[in-house]
């Protein structure tokens, strides 16, 4: 079987998504070298991280596994997701994220992805915020509402805008079926990026009423300011 292996390595050749080195037979989509690294990374700006939403949005837990640079290895990952429809890859990125913060996620009631609007979501064909979010279910158990939570208005990209613009481009965009359901509930609000913090803050804005509800986020990548 290992015979086998190698041969197909040689023929459909396995690279690491972020560093394009080829993966051994054990790695997969990432080589243990740059999870190793770019797991790291994040540490470095974790005050960063925590201060996203302070004075915003009272987060329990604001969980990031990546670091967003410019060019950068996890640029690449999110590249793939996004524009090369690497659907598994997102997911896989899930998995590594549930058993980073094991911990965690074991206060976590449900998980609810960003939603794309329907017009995106046909262009893209999958949401890759609900494929990081099945990752972490696939290794948590902890269930996913994909239904409840509805992006209303279709907005532009965010990659360009500045912080106020990104505001305004996202001011009332979500709705919410049946707030009930969420009383008492911890949810985990997940998205692909942390930039600002719009987006999830204008989500934020549908169950800060809710009676009972706690927040946590969780993205595959912040994007650090240097």
């Amino acid at each position: 079987m290992g015979f086998i292996n190698d041969l197909l390595s040689l023929i459909f050749p396995r690279n690491c998504e972020a560093c394009s080195n080829l993966l051994y037979e054990h790695e997969k989509f990432i080589c243990n070298q740059c999870e190793i690294n770019l797991s790291d990374s994040i540490k470095n700006y974790q005050q960063q991280v925590n201060h996203v939403f302070a004075g915003r949005v009272p987060v329990v837990h604001m969980l990031c596994k990546y670091v967003f640079m410019k060019d950068g290895k996890t640029q690449k990952l999110l590249h793939a997701i996004k524009y090369q429809g690497q659907k598994d890859l997102a997911e896989y990125i899930g998995k590594l994220f549930a058993a980073q913060f094991k911990e965690e996620l074991s206060e976590i009631d449900l998980i609810v992805p960003i939603p794309l609007h329907e017009k995106k979501l046909k262009k893209r064909g999958f949401n890759q915020s609900a494929c990081f979010a099945q990752g972490i279910h696939n290794l948590s158990q902890i269930s996913i509402d994909n239904q409840s939570l509805l992006r209303a208005i279709n907005t532009d990209t965010q990659t360009k805008k500045a912080k106020y613009e990104r505001w305004q481009n996202v001011e009332g965009i979500f709705l919410l079926h049946n707030p009930t359901f969420f009383e008492n509930k911890h949810i985990l609000l997940v998205d692909d990026v942390i930039t600002t913090g719009a987006t999830i803050e204008a989500a934020w804005l549908v169950f800060k009423d809710i009676k009972g509800i706690k927040i946590s986020i969780g993205s595959i990548a912040y994007a650090a300011k240097n």
